[in-house]
């Protein structure tokens, strides 16, 4: 996990292929004294990367991004104001490939929308 302490699994729900995590986000981590300072904002690569670890989590395999389509950022996501955050993910796995479509929300809404590609590495 290259994103470590940034975040808690609370819970984790499988039914088939649909996923629904709830992460607690840590507002204090290293990240965000530079992302911004005063204004804490998550960088929309790191909302990104969560996905990819929740997916690795899952499936207990080392992944590597192939491709990402459809990346829509639609909400700025603040720890301060709200530390949770829930990954409602879609997962297909086909040979060495696993296939993404996610929504990243928290109380406010939907803050990103993906379609992702990885290779088991």
């Amino acid at each position: 996990m290259i994103l470590d302490s940034l975040y808690q699994v609370s819970n984790t729900a499988l039914a088939g292929d649909h996923a629904v995590t709830t992460l607690k986000v840590n507002k204090d981590h290293e990240i965000y004294k530079g992302h911004f300072p005063g204004r804490p904002v998550t960088p929309g690569v790191v909302l990104m990367q969560l996905f990819k670890e929740e997916a690795e989590r899952i499936f207990d395999k080392k992944l590597q991004l192939v491709r990402a389509d459809n990346v829509k950022f639609t909400a700025v996501f603040d720890p301060t104001e709200d530390n949770e955050l829930i990954l409602d993910s879609q997962l297909n796995e086909t040979g060495e490939f696993i296939k993404l479509k996610g929504i990243a929300k928290n109380k406010k809404g939907i803050v990103l929308k993906i379609n992702s590609l990885y290779k088991a590495s």
